[in-house]
């Protein structure tokens, strides 16, 4: 028969391995864009429905951010977003954000380079 105390232990012991096995909840991500790029304004969306917490930064100058990030510029797309310390380049979709963040790699972010054609932001038609 368990009594109170070991019962309560066990539920106790429990508590953190079923909290490291929950999803983290996504940090906010930081979008920083032109305001007159429609695609960046189509992605935003698009992260916005996947539930991912989003700020955007309207500039001018998002090279400046890129810069910062130490994105290389072979990586660069038209809007640059970092989340919870790595950036994310382009339109990269938020399943991949999402796979960053659960696996934590050694990395300093994602990128999409360019603005390839059925990538989130920029579907046409059925792609």
């Amino acid at each position: 028969m368990i009594n109170r105390r070991t019962l309560l232990g066990a539920v106790l012991a429990a508590i953190p391995a079923v909290a490291c096995s929950r999803p983290a909840k996504a940090t906010q991500l930081n979008v920083y864009r032109s305001p007159d790029c429609g695609c960046c304004g189509a992605w935003v969306e698009n992260m916005k429905a996947s539930g991912l917490p989003v700020r955007v930064f309207e500039t001018g100058r998002v090279s400046d951010m890129a810069d910062k990030l130490k994105v290389p510029e072979s990586l660069r797309g038209c809007h640059t977003a970092e989340i919870d310390g790595y950036f994310v380049e382009g339109h990269v979709p938020a399943s991949d954000i999402r796979k960053l963040l659960r696996e934590r790699p050694k990395a300093r972010g994602i990128a999409v380079p360019g603005m390839p054609v059925g990538s989130p932001g920029m579907e046409q038609g059925t792609r």
